[in-house]
């Protein structure tokens, strides 16, 4: 069985400068979207919010609509039995009996102008909640023409861009598989806690890339010989010597174009 040739720190370095060069790449790719991904996913959000509000209020003029239906049979309940006392009240025998219709009748007539003000109350209810719909209506179609301008936007940036970001994401992964996963881990975590995502950087002049503090001369040698990984003290970036930086950024530079 052959040996596994074991990978040196020069090596794991390489690909680590080489997968930031990449991953930088993308992330300028992706800078150049701006907030427009987010700012499609807020009007999306207010306009599904706006979708529920109005499914809500619908079912309530639907209630109410079937609240006035019901009125309007109670209605004609009501003047069908003030008919019918109206016709018993032509073959009574005595004055009780009349005054009994009577009261019948008068108490149907109550009845009845207390449906038809229960219906006014519920048309004016549906005719507030109708502006209101209107109102919610509107603001959908407008938010619905932004949408679909930022989404135009959104579009047409990702057309220009989708080629190559996906070139970029396919060597980030196959550089990421070059590193073992406690150092790949590590190198995800600088990234995360960086504001300019650079976990891996070059010795300039004398200083640490990105945080621009000096590395002490014994340690820049140390970081040249390439026998193990430097991090920065000040920022925690991992640290590689210009050179090495030169010669990978060159090979990325061919890879790539």
């Amino acid at each position: 069985m052959a040996k596994q040739k074991e990978v040196t720190v020069e090596e794991k370095l390489k690909a680590l400068y080489a997968l930031q060069i990449i991953d930088s790449k993308i992330d300028e790719l992706r800078s150049v979207r701006g907030e427009l991904p987010l700012e499609v996913e807020d009007l999306e959000d207010e306009i599904a919010g706006l979708n529920t509000r109005l499914s809500k209020i619908q079912t309530e003029v639907e209630q109410l609509e079937s609240e006035i239906k019901d009125k309007k049979l109670a209605i004609t309940s009501y003047t069908e039995m003030a008919k019918k006392y109206t016709e018993q009240q032509k073959n009574v025998r005595n004055n009780r009996e009349f005054d009994s219709l009577s009261k019948e009748i008068e108490y149907q007539d109550l009845e009845i102008k207390l449906a038809e003000k229960r219906i006014n109350e519920f048309a004016f209810k549906i005719s507030q909640k109708n502006e209101i719909i209107a109102e919610i209506n509107e603001k959908i179609a407008d938010l619905n023409t932004h949408l679909d301008h930022k989404k135009s936007e959104l579009d047409a940036i990702m057309k220009e861009t989708e080629k190559e970001e996906n070139i970029l994401l396919s060597k980030s992964e196959e550089y990421g598989n070059l590193i073992d996963e406690q150092l790949l881990k590590a190198y995800k975590r600088i990234r995360s806690k960086v504001v300019n995502g650079l976990a891996v950087v070059a010795i300039e002049r004398g200083a640490s890339g990105g945080s621009f503090f000096t590395i002490p001369p014994q340690i820049q040698i140390e970081i040249a010989s390439r026998k193990k990984i430097i991090t920065d003290e000040h920022s925690g970036r991992i640290l590689v010597d210009s050179v090495l930086a030169d010669e990978v950024r060159e090979s990325i530079e061919k890879l790539i174009s």
